[in-house]
């Protein structure tokens, strides 16, 4: 044998084939449940996020998934597929104070504790006088696609100005229609593919960054629609669960 043949031999990689994953699936995951998992929320970087002192790259207005660390710049966005959304009222202690988690998750029409609105933050603070407040809050389930056509899992938690956002957001899914055989349809809220990107924004109290949603296209592959679908029925069965902390706010510079 040559030395070059040698060489050849030595450097030649075999190929791998991904399929060995697949005869694999699931294994070590056997012990994991929900309380085990944290759903990634997208939130908006403010200019007080510390996540920008841990990014070098990133900057005011970008979105930062929570349990990557991924940062995604704000004017070239993301694509998601909303696949499902709940309307909620979560109070809140005073930042710094507590657990760092909501003390309270109310659903619309569940019985909340009397609020006062402040003139100074528009925040609505129990009248108990601890300090504590409550905030609606539009939750978006949703599926981020990457640019590789790969999908993860993902919340989208919009509050105070970016409410109207949610409901035009909600507005436009409400609206489309579709013609099908027996006439026009409303297709399923998990059924297009919306861009997400961010532009600043300001009132008399500040500024900030805020969304702006748009229709990219309808879904045409069966298998991330299937995807879609399948993570819209776990959300309506409760078997995702949604760990609020304090971190999880889009963006603190956002005045009430």
């Amino acid at each position: 044998m040559t030395k070059e043949a040698v060489v050849q031999e030595s450097t030649a990689v075999a190929e791998f084939d991904i399929s060995i994953f697949e005869a694999d699936a699931g294994q070590g995951m056997e012990n994991m449940g929900q309380d085990d998992l944290a759903l990634p929320f997208l939130k908006i970087l403010g200019g007080n996020s510390p996540e920008l002192d841990e990014h070098e790259a990133a900057r005011k207005g970008d979105i930062y998934n929570t349990v990557t660390s991924v940062v995604y710049g704000g004017k070239e966005g993301i694509r998601v597929i909303p696949c499902a959304y709940q309307r909620r009222f979560i109070q809140w202690a005073p930042r710094g104070i507590g657990s760092g988690a909501p003390t309270a998750i109310y659903q619309p029409g569940e019985k909340r504790p009397e609020t006062q609105r402040s003139a100074e933050d528009n925040k609505d603070y129990v009248a108990d006088g601890s300090g504590e407040y409550i905030e609606e809050t539009h939750q978006h389930f949703v599926l981020l696609v990457g640019e590789d056509g790969g999908v993860e899992t993902a919340l989208i938690a919009m509050k105070s100005t970016q409410l109207k956002k949610s409901r035009k957001w909600n507005s436009m899914m409400a609206s489309r229609s579709m013609q099908g055989a027996n006439g026009p349809f409303t297709p399923p809220r998990f059924s297009h593919i919306y861009h997400l990107k961010t532009y600043g924004e300001e009132n008399a109290k500040g500024s900030w960054h805020g969304w702006e949603m748009s229709v990219d296209s309808a879904i045409a592959d069966a298998g991330l629609y299937s995807r879609a679908k399948s993570f819209a029925d776990s959300i309506t069965t409760g078997d995702v669960v949604v760990k609020h902390t304090d971190e999880e706010n889009p963006n603190s510079d956002i005045p009430f």
